[in-house]
């Protein structure tokens, strides 16, 4: 997959033009499908889905909605068929470990990598959940393993929303305090700040502050 890994999204026009580059088209021309499941695990409930929805069309060709937790009820071979037919998949954010534990129970996680032409573009834990683990917090949602272990589908970690005004606690230094706790390559980001993946290569779009922490040899 060609990844567009965001803490908030397509926040300004070098992340957006981020995305084209990935696409290798006009947004006007690509059909997306969102999976809004995060936000049920957070403490937003079913606020945090609407807005996401709401603010998820750039101007694609189409849009279509993928709710992973009615996947088991649906024909595999339909929904994916949904999935391969989309140019991009935008994932919420919300709880990174109820995510990351849809994803593998829906089988949408073992589909991710047979599609190397599919664009993912991740919202905060949409972003995380690519990521080989968490630091779970006590709020989070409690996965049936017991531990904070995602996908690891990226062999680096992802601290988002740093310095955000509305979470104090996401300061640099408890991304360095953090990142020494997850161990490996591990990203800071703020809102303007967007991690790219493709053919191999890291790149890292942004119009604000980001820090690649790495663990000392």
């Amino acid at each position: 997959m060609r990844l567009l890994l965001t803490s908030a999204g397509i926040t300004n026009q070098s992340i957006r033009d981020a995305l084209v580059d990935l696409l290798g088209k006009p947004v006007a021309e690509a059909h997306a499908l969102c999976i809004p499941t995060a936000g049920y695990g957070s403490s937003f409930g079913p606020v945090g889905p609407w807005r996401f929805l709401r603010g998820a069309d750039l101007g694609w060709k189409s849009v279509g909605v993928l709710e992973l937790t009615a996947l088991p009820s649906i024909d595999r071979e339909r929904w994916v068929q949904w999935v391969r037919a989309a140019d991009v998949l935008l994932v919420n954010g919300g709880d990174t470990l109820y995510l990351s534990h849809w994803m593998r129970e829906s089988g949408l996680a073992d589909l991710l990598p047979s599609l190397p032409e599919t664009v993912y573009v991740g919202i905060s834990a949409g972003s995380l959940v690519l990521t080989p683990r968490v630091v779970r917090d006590l709020d989070d949602w409690m996965p049936p393993t017991g531990d904070d272990r995602t996908l690891g589908l990226v062999d680096f970690s992802i601290f988002p929303h740093l310095n955000h005004p509305d979470m104090p606690e996401n300061t640099m230094a408890a991304a360095e305090s953090w990142a020494a706790e997850v161990g490996g390559p591990a990203y800071a980001i703020d809102d303007a700040t967007a991690v790219k993946v493709a053919g191999g290569a890291v790149d890292v779009v942004s119009e604000g502050n980001w820090k690649l922490f790495t663990p000392a040899p």
